[in-house]
């Protein structure tokens, strides 16, 4: 990939992994698209980085995503790299579960839901581009659950599926698509404190973008790495070992 002199558009990408890859791809000579849910997040940002185009968006929503696509091809036509990075994880007993289906059915709707359908809707912009890209960030446990954030890889390993026909149906176009599956990283994901002990973000994010640059299509990193390309057997030893 060439990661210079491209538009990105980053959902999610007001914190965490997200504005990590927004911080790197704009010292890279990139114009910049973030969108997210919290107003204040993306106004500090842009306080601080005036170059950084903002957009407040729940791409969980359907009318949020319509909104978001028509406002990016109404602004930035020319935007040739959608990196779908929102998401959300919740750590749920199922068998003590008094939740509201809505609760279930959100974080389905902004992990799985929002990558899918912007992936449809910016497909026939993106392959007016002589090189464009389509980014979707899945996780390690796409490829190894965690039980006890269930619905949150259940989202993973389905939007890692997707992501593999997506590619072979798009071989034939100027459209690459690429992989990025995180492993545990020391972010707010699921709510403060819950990964510090995963890997530091600035760490991670440096080696993805190395291996963008290098061409890769399916990017790990740490146990991820490990995971994404592990025996059937080697899997059910992590999973006994991670639910312990």
């Amino acid at each position: 990939m060439n990661i210079a002199q491209n538009t990105v558009l980053i959902t999610g990408g007001a914190s965490g992994i997200g504005w990590a890859f927004a911080e790197r791809f704009l010292k890279a000579g990139n114009k910049v698209i973030i969108c997210g849910r919290r107003a204040d997040k993306l106004e500090a940002i842009k306080n601080q980085y005036p170059q950084v185009h903002t957009r407040v968006a729940d791409v969980g929503q359907e009318k949020d995503r319509l909104e978001l696509y028509d406002w990016v091809k109404a602004n930035f036509p020319e935007v040739n790299v959608l990196l779908n990075n929102a998401g959300i994880q919740r750590r749920v007993l199922l068998t003590q579960n008094d939740e509201p289906w809505s609760s279930h059915q959100s974080e389905i709707a902004i992990n799985l839901e929002a990558p899918i359908h912007l992936a449809l809707l910016f497909i026939p912009l993106l392959q007016q581009r002589t090189q464009a890209y389509i980014i979707n960030v899945t996780s390690g446990l796409a490829f190894v659950p965690m039980a006890k954030a269930a619905v949150y890889s259940a989202t993973k390993a389905a939007l890692h599926s997707f992501t593999l026909s997506l590619r072979y149906q798009l071989n034939q176009t100027p459209i690459k698509v690429i992989e990025v599956a995180p492993p545990a990283v020391n972010t707010d994901l699921g709510g403060p404190g819950l990964h510090t002990f995963g890997v530091p973000l600035a760490e991670f994010a440096d080696a993805v973008m190395e291996r963008l640059a290098s061409g890769e299509e399916e990017i790990g990193y740490g146990t991820s790495e490990f995971s994404r390309k592990a025996s059937r057997a080697e899997l059910q030893e992590v999973f006994k070992r991670m639910n312990l």
